[in-house]
């Protein structure tokens, strides 16, 4: 048998309970979207339809959340790609692990909302506005992997690696063939918590002139994070409500379709 199949094969779990008759697909599939593009059109037309003139447009809604997504998936892209490496770090051996590990504790306890003015006025004198909200998002989500996947590295047992070195893997296809397919639980674990606080924190990241004074509102950028701050200190309630409304609706949409199916899909890689 090839050291692929001893190695880099895990047990199918079925802990998850997951629709598999015909009637939950087709309630999965086609109903629950057709339900939620369709309650998303009348929250913004019912809430949209009569505001002034000043407000945001329904449109502008969609494209504020179209906006704000691509910043949290490139953040997401930059977290996932400094996290392993440092999880890797982490776990090299018991050294680095006490070294490294409680420095990023204390890194991750740091209240970095207190540090986003000097960082602002870095990406600001270089006009990188939507570099400003970026790096806002990715330090907002990095941890979260990172020690998922420190814990993810943790729980592979000590027969699985010996069993990979005794088949010639080391290096980068020791990561690759052990280490990398046993992280994938919980790293996906680890994303959903990265986009939740990403979620959480693009309220402040989108809206840049708080972070500087005698700033104006001019610098903010396009998204539903500025879209519900302006709304608010405006007095817009019925934009307000239905960018939030809207904002509930993706983000329960974004849960079901992609981050359920993906834990399901992550139970194969799970140790018994």
């Amino acid at each position: 048998m090839s050291s692929e199949r001893h190695v880099g094969t895990h047990r199918h779990h079925t802990s998850v309970s997951y629709p598999m008759s015909l009637h939950q697909r087709i309630y999965t599939l086609v109903i629950v979207p057709i339900l939620g593009l369709f309650l998303t059109f009348i929250l913004i037309h019912a809430f949209g339809s009569h505001a002034e003139s000043t407000e945001i447009s329904r449109l502008s809604i969609v494209g504020a959340l179209a906006a704000t997504f691509g910043r949290l998936l490139v953040a997401y892209v930059f977290a996932l790609l400094f996290s392993l490496p440092l999880a890797l770090l982490v776990t090299r051996n018991a050294f680095a692990e006490r070294v490294f590990l409680p420095l990023f504790d204390v890194i991750q306890s740091l209240p970095m909302l207190a540090f986003f003015p000097v960082v602002i006025v870095f990406f600001v004198h270089f006009g990188m506005y939507n570099g400003a909200a970026i790096f806002i998002l990715f330090t907002a989500m990095l941890w979260n992997i990172v020690f998922s996947l420190v814990s993810g590295l943790h729980s592979i047992p000590a027969e699985i690696k010996a069993a990979g070195h005794i088949f010639g893997l080391h290096g980068l296809a020791f990561a690759r063939k052990i280490l990398v397919p046993a992280s994938v639980p919980y790293l996906i674990t680890g994303s959903i918590l990265a986009f939740a606080q990403g979620w959480n924190i693009v309220i402040v990241a989108e809206v840049l002139h708080t972070y500087l004074p005698g700033s104006t509102t001019a610098i903010d950028l396009y998204g539903i994070g500025s879209v519900l701050v302006h709304a608010s200190a405006d007095g817009q309630q019925q934009t307000f409500l239905a960018a939030i409304l809207a904002l509930v609706v993706v983000i329960a949409l974004c849960n079901f379709f992609i981050w359920q199916k993906l834990l399901h899909h992550a139970e194969k890689y799970k140790f018994e």
